[in-house]
């Protein structure tokens, strides 16, 4: 019996030894380390599957694609050697690749891992709700939707350093797309040893870009190293970079205070304690928010005055303002200031006349109208939203809105874990669901093509035959016609808010408690958040007040 009590206790004692040893490794400043609080868990590291801008973001550090995203937010070779040589009208690009490229198990990344990885993409049986961003490729659409072999893809090694890539047209911005994660290669001999299961686990993926995964601790941690085979390493002066999964901003301001994290949002009613802070900074990101509204699940959304009335009836800048307090704006457009310029160098979304303002005469006017047509005074709907403080607050403020300035309306809250969110959405499975998105290259399509029929990310269940014909023009027979291709993005853009199947809320801001000590860091309006490639830790810099010790 004292026998089984002292290897009970040896054991206790390891586990403790090893919580403290995990909470060390996460939270020490020892050697070049950039220690973050991201507000939710990655949902996978497979390359073909991700949605998710948290994802997105990790894996932009893990992985590396034919080019990489600058902090001007313009393409530069990465993978490949240099930009595209352009042939048949633009519509063949063949790329040679970088030989010194290697994966972290140290195969070297070839031809054939870009031609397996973007097979995955498309095939159906991957079921890649990004498989759209393809659609530029030749057979892309035709692949995925089961009427071509995915052997017909647009896309053939020329050699072992070698591809060549064919396009259904020429695309203007190309060079940006190839850069998103979607189009990164994969090790074929490992994606295939595991299978479904690839990238389900920091293990079950190997690594080409500045990073590895070591370790993710699901809704918990997530723990990166220097990878030794990158082919730019030298460049790279992180040794570790730890992401800590923190739903709550005050648990992740405490951390900060303590030393124990670099970087970390804030919650709105912390900004004015932080005023005058070293440490605090504002960021506009290009992502909006807006309630999406489901018609195929509620019939009454079938209605525009509906629509228009719930769209409308929102203070958005009393939201950004009392609720939010990070430097996001109020939005009533779809796609968000810094996506894209027009030929005359404006902003795209600066010349869009919303009808979507907060207007609380024009909102209960719209849904007079719905009443009359609906046959009903009452209506109730749900709104899905994660299973945040933050995000409890914001679906307050947005309930007590739509309700005090509909009256008969009820809107209840459904909070969720994000991928539990997430995949409600992917399905069609709800009623309203506060959602955002982030455009993935700069153009306005970015946005505007997720709202085309059939696109796996318009779950609403609208449509509109002129707006997807824009959508198609844009893509086809305007695409070196700049001036008639704008026109048309603006008239889609306008379709689309004068039927208001989302109601536009707010394009994204973030109060960041950022340690002074960080230099190089670059965030992103198109394309992952971050590139911490060439991010360094500055010891010499006073962690408190920025100035050199």
């Amino acid at each position: 019996m004292n026998k089984f009590k002292f290897l009970m206790f040896i054991l206790s004692l390891i586990i403790v030894l090893s919580a403290c040893s995990n909470k060390k490794s996460l939270y020490s400043d020892e050697g070049q380390v950039f220690r973050k609080v991201i507000p939710q868990d990655m949902t996978t590291l497979d390359t073909a599957l991700i949605t998710d801008a948290v994802s997105g973001d990790i894996v932009a550090q893990a992985f590396e694609g034919l080019y990489s995203i600058n902090k001007k937010d313009k393409a530069e070779p990465a993978i490949a050697k240099s930009f595209p040589k352009k042939s048949n009208g633009g519509k063949t690009l063949t790329i040679n690749l970088r030989k010194n490229a290697k994966w972290s198990n140290g195969d070297p990344v070839t031809a054939q891992d870009f031609v397996f990885a973007w097979r995955k993409v498309v095939d159906p049986k991957t079921a890649s709700e990004f498989a759209y961003i393809m659609s530029d490729i030749k057979n892309a659409d035709a692949i995925n939707s089961g009427k071509k072999p995915v052997k017909d893809l647009g896309i053939k090694a020329l050699g072992k350093y070698k591809l060549q890539i064919d396009l259904e047209r020429p695309v203007p911005y190309i060079n940006e797309l190839l850069a998103l994660n979607t189009f990164n290669p994969q090790d074929e001999k490992i994606a295939r040893k595991y299978g479904e299961q690839y990238g389900t686990t920091a293990d079950k993926a190997v690594y080409n870009g500045p990073f590895k995964v070591t370790n993710w601790q699901v809704e918990d941690k997530i723990q990166m190293v220097k990878n030794d085979k990158y082919w730019d390493k030298k460049h790279v002066k992180l040794d570790r970079v730890n992401f800590k999964v923190l739903k709550d901003g005050q648990a992740g301001a405490s951390l900060y205070d303590t030393g124990s994290v670099d970087d970390t949002t804030i919650s709105s009613e912390q900004v004015d304690k932080y005023k005058g802070n070293k440490a605090l900074n504002y960021r506009l990101t290009a992502g909006t928010f807006f309630i999406k509204m489901n018609e195929k699940q509620i019939p009454e959304f079938k209605n525009k005055y509906l629509r228009l009335a719930i769209a409308q009836s929102i203070n958005k800048k009393g939201y950004v303002d009392s609720v939010l307090n990070n430097g996001s704006l109020p939005s009533n457009n779809f796609t968000a200031i810094g996506t894209a310029k027009i030929p005359e160098g404006k902003d795209f979304a600066s010349t869009i006349k919303s009808p979507l303002t907060y207007n609380d005469k024009k909102a209960r006017t719209n849904w007079h109208k719905a009443q009359k047509q609906l046959g009903k005074k009452k209506f109730e709907f749900t709104m899905n939203t994660e299973d945040t403080p933050a995000q409890k607050i914001s679906a307050e403020y947005i309930k007590s809105q739509v309700e005090k300035n509909l009256p008969g309306v009820t809107l209840k809250i459904k909070q969720m874990p994000f991928k539990q969110k997430t995949t409600s959405e992917l399905s069609g499975n709800f009623e309203t669901s506060y959602s955002g998105w982030v455009p993935d290259y700069p153009d306005p399509t970015a946005f505007l093509q997720t709202m085309t029929k059939g696109n796996a990310q318009n779950n609403t269940d609208w449509s509109n035959k002129e707006y997807d014909q824009l959508l198609k023009d844009a893509n086809g027979k305007l695409l070196r016609k700049t001036d008639e291709r704008n026109a048309a993005l603006q008239k889609a853009e306008n379709i689309l808010l004068n039927d208001a199947p989302v109601a536009p809320i707010y394009q994204k801001g973030e109060a960041h408690l950022t340690n002074p000590q960080v230099k190089g860091l670059v965030y992103h309006k198109v394309g992952p958040d971050t590139t911490l490639k060439d991010v360094y830790i500055d010891k010499s810099i006073d962690r408190k007040t920025g100035k050199k010790k």
